[in-house]
């Protein structure tokens, strides 16, 4: 197997339900493997030792990370989708912006003249573009 960079997403007990929902809204997307842990732990019975999701085509891993950290997601670091239709790019701005952060509302920006940039519920970035 060749050498990859893989977008590597670590949450705090909600990596299955953002798979779920970055699934769910993104066509052509799937889980492709999830392992978790037991009632032996050592982290909460369920949550995500490690999975694998496919993106459109890109490979992004997800876990659970059961130690406290100091930092979260920072929209410094986002995924970026291409939409096809305008009506694409007004359902993910809204479906992924539910319950997060609107960090520019969906605009014509000069450089696109359809973008959208928001923070989902679980605290990671996405631009949003049409092309």
């Amino acid at each position: 197997m060749p050498a990859a960079v893989t977008p590597f997403l670590m949450f705090e007990g909600q990596a299955q339900q953002a798979m779920e929902l970055y699934t769910r809204v993104l066509p052509d997307s799937e889980i492709l493997n999830v392992e978790t842990y037991g009632p032996d732990g050592p982290g909460p019975e369920n949550t995500v030792i490690a999975a694998t999701l496919s993106l459109r085509g890109q490979t992004v891993m997800v876990s659970d990370s059961y130690i406290s950290h100091n930092f979260t997601f920072t929209p410094s670091i986002s995924l970026y989708v291409t939409c096809e239709d305008e009506a694409e790019l007004e359902r993910l701005t809204a479906e992924l912006g539910h319950d997060g952060k609107t960090l520019m509302p969906l605009d014509n920006y000069g450089f696109s003249q359809r973008f959208a940039w928001v923070e989902d519920r679980f605290g990671v970035s996405w631009q949003l573009n049409l092309p």
